[in-house]
């Protein structure tokens, strides 16, 4: 596992709130001079209670240097109170509905890049339809829930999300798996490493032949595993740095 799921990183300069629950924050980090648009990061950990925001800040960091301003919102997670099915779901939905008039004055929200990593690239991939987003880009995400939970990726992580399998819940995946969306309404780049063993490659690759649609491209990177998507000291992390400025 990638140290940088523990590496610290500078705080964030405001802490923004969406909702009541201690969850309900959104941690905003601002460049110097905004230069790019705003870079809405969704991060991972199979939607459970183990893995939080925290380990975005090296990301979000680096891409707040390079002149973009960078919102890392969090949700209730499997393990919690209200998370799971259909608080994950939900808080993903309100928080990306509240952020730009809660980051305006802090920066321009306008062209938003929605970026999610693992589960939260699956977040992302759900929520391309927001109102504002310039586009998405999607690491290693778990695009196909279904396929996902036949593969019984996460250690069944799928199941614990949703309560249990597409045939035990079809509404809940009609409503949370993006294999099931249809095309994606905004330019969207899927990457993914072919040494993923967390999210097999197989997932993205599958979804992006078959459901995403034309406004989606997929960039498979030889040798590259789950965590170095989103480690900036990582030479894979500048392909991603590249995928949000072609977005912009």
């Amino acid at each position: 596992m990638s140290d940088v799921l523990t590496r610290p990183a500078p705080p964030p300069d405001v802490v923004l709130r969406y909702g009541d629950h201690p969850d309900h924050v959104i941690d905003l980090r601002l460049p110097a001079t905004q230069t790019g648009p705003l870079v809405i990061f969704v991060h991972g950990g199979f939607w459970r209670a183990a893995y939080d925001r925290a380990h975005a800040g090296p990301l979000a960091a680096d891409l707040a240097a390079r002149g973009y301003p960078v919102a890392c919102p969090e949700y209730r997670r499997v393990g919690q109170s209200g998370g799971g099915w259909p608080g994950t779901l939900d808080d993903v939905a309100a928080a990306l509905a509240a952020l730009p008039d809660l980051v305006r004055p802090h920066a321009d929200p306008a062209g938003a890049i929605l970026v999610g990593h693992s589960a939260g690239g699956h977040l992302a991939l759900l929520n391309a339809h927001t109102p504002g987003l310039a586009g998405v880009v999607a690491l290693a995400p778990v695009a196909d829930l279904g396929a996902a939970y036949r593969a019984g990726i996460g250690s069944d992580a799928i199941a614990a999300l949703l309560g249990g399998g597409p045939h035990e819940v079809p509404s809940r995946f009609d409503r949370a798996d993006p294999a099931r969306r249809g095309p994606l309404p905004v330019p969207t780049v899927i990457i993914h490493g072919d040494a993923d063993d967390s999210v097999p490659v197989e997932n993205s690759a599958g979804y992006a032949a078959s459901v995403a649609g034309d406004l989606c491209r997929i960039t498979v990177l030889s040798g590259v595993d789950h965590f170095a998507l989103i480690d900036p000291l990582s030479p894979t992390w500048e392909n991603v740095v590249t995928a949000v400025g072609e977005l912009r």
